[in-house]
């Protein structure tokens, strides 16, 4: 089962590299000549990860030991959940793009890119080394820039090239201050291997400032407030295929970040930076709401909302309990599907009217597409946080872990953040109402002209891929004890070694 460790990253990262490269010959790759190499590489890489999760292969090896680097693969109850996400959202996303046409007529480049970020998306939650994980986390970077800026919304070339530019200077910043505090806190230590980080600690007074280091830069990838302005630029530009990856993958390597790199090897730092982290995550909370209250635009709502969520998941990060953390890592997941069958379901729209503008009059959505209105009915239930649903869990037991926190956090303080999240979730519940008001029931006013738009619906490979997201949307709100045992486990151990 070791050699599944490897074919889970490599074969989408092998692919998509010779897609890329197949693009710069004199006969490029055919359309479907890419989607056949895709779609067999991101199956290899499900296989290989459902393999990785059921036996629980590892690898650890030195590599580089001039700076404590080692090649340290493998799994736990944290990173599994995450790992086979990637994996299945990479085959939708694959089985979705195939009827997206590449502003940049080159399918083999579109796809090849598509495939790299999947690949380093599963990396990134294998790879058990510090150094490794940055490493990983870069390899994401410059094919979904590459997706932004030359297959983005073909309608507007200048905002492609501002959205691609916002992300870059973001990224890298955010990439800068992440490697600054992995290269402090590995020559401190005298390694890289994470198991060792977190249980060999640095000082205290260290501990805050490579904290404070790290949480700048992973804030940056999460996104949290204040740190957040290049999401809904990037998100309403970018193909569908892309915002699905934006939403489920690169945001989820952020938060990842923070268990692995902050919490786990800085629980003292994590604890004096706790209140002003979460403080900042709750504005998110609130502040994405209120922004959604007045969107025009569909798809960049849906990316302020990813604001908002990601905010719950920070809040349970930084409260300090186990049941904080358990509700960071079903949000995770949660959000990772829900956002990515709500942007499905939203290019599909989009495509459909030529535009996303909410002001338009249209007919309702559950007269022209019933398949699609219900996939927008359940996206946006699961995303105000319904119960039965996969966005209610995450936000509810993270407001429960932050109305307790643990360690020396300030109970007062954080049960106002727990109240003010929990306001949050109402905004939540009145913007999606709205959206659906506006689009499930159509025009509202009566006296317009309703805006033409053709009588079709999702079928074929749009509707197997909304409809393997709407189950997974039910799945895990009903069984939420799926995810929470397959996490527990983690999460008391790491509990522990942060409690000593």
């Amino acid at each position: 089962m070791v050699a599944a460790l490897f074919a889970a990253p490599l074969a989408p990262i092998v692919a998509g590299l010779a897609l890329v490269a197949g693009d710069r010959v004199p006969r490029a790759v055919s359309r479907h000549t890419a989607y056949a190499v895709s779609l067999a590489a991101t199956l290899i890489a499900l296989v290989a990860a459902v393999l990785v999760a059921y036996d629980r292969p590892s690898v650890n090896r030195q590599w580089v030991p001039e700076i404590g680097m080692r090649l340290h693969l493998g799994v736990d109850g944290i990173s599994v959940p995450l790992l086979l996400m990637t994996a299945a959202v990479g085959v939708l996303v694959v089985v979705h793009a195939r009827h997206e046409q590449p502003g940049g007529g080159t399918p083999g480049t579109f796809f090849g890119c598509l495939l790299l970020v999947i690949g380093g998306g599963i990396a990134t939650f294998i790879v058990q080394d510090a150094i490794s994980f940055f490493l990983a986390f870069e390899v994401v970077l410059v094919p979904m820039w590459v997706l932004i800026n030359r297959f983005g919304d073909p309608r507007d070339a200048g905002e492609r090239a501002r959205a691609a530019t916002t992300f870059v200077l973001y990224t890298v910043l955010g990439s800068t201050l992440m490697l600054v505090g992995i290269l402090t806190m590995v020559f401190a230590s005298g390694t890289a291997d994470l198991a060792t980080l977190a249980r060999h600690p640095l000082p205290a007074g260290q501990q805050t400032v490579v904290a404070a280091i790290l949480l700048l830069g992973l804030g940056i990838k999460v996104p949290i407030w204040p740190l957040h302005s290049w999401l809904p630029r990037a998100h309403t530009i970018a193909p569908t295929a892309g915002s699905m990856l934006l939403a489920a993958v690169l945001l989820k390597m952020g938060t990842y970040g923070i268990v692995r790199l902050v919490i786990a090897p800085l629980p003292a730092g994590v604890e004096r930076l706790a209140p002003y982290v979460a403080t900042c995550a709750v504005i998110g909370i609130v502040w994405g709401g209120l922004v959604c209250l007045v969107e025009g635009s569909l798809k960049r709502l849906i990316a302020w909302s990813s604001v908002a969520h990601m905010g719950f998941v920070v809040l349970g990060l930084m409260s300090g309990t186990a049941i904080g953390l358990q509700a960071a890592l079903f949000a995770n997941i949660a959000h990772g599907v829900v956002s990515a069958l709500l942007f499905a379901v939203v290019g599909g729209l989009k495509h459909r009217w030529g535009g996303d503008d909410l002001s338009v009059a249209r007919r309702a959505l559950r007269d022209v597409s019933p398949r699609l209105s219900l996939a927008l009915v359940v996206g946006f239930a699961a995303s105000l946080g319904l119960p039965g649903l996969a966005g209610f869990w995450g936000e509810v037991l993270a407001i429960f872990g932050a109305w307790n926190p643990g360690g020396d956090r300030s109970t007062g303080w954080f049960r106002l953040l727990a109240a003010a999240a929990a306001f949050g979730a109402v905004l939540a519940a009145a913007y999606a109402l709205r959206v659906l008001r506006i689009v499930w029931m159509g025009d509202a006013d009566g006296g317009r002209p309703l805006a033409p738009e053709p009588e079709s619906d999702a079928r074929g490979n749009e509707l197997v891929v909304v409809t393997v997201l709407g189950a997974a949307t039910v799945v895990l709100g009903v069984l939420p004890i799926i995810l929470l045992n397959t996490t527990s486990g983690a999460v008391d151990h790491l509990m522990a070694v942060i409690g000593r």
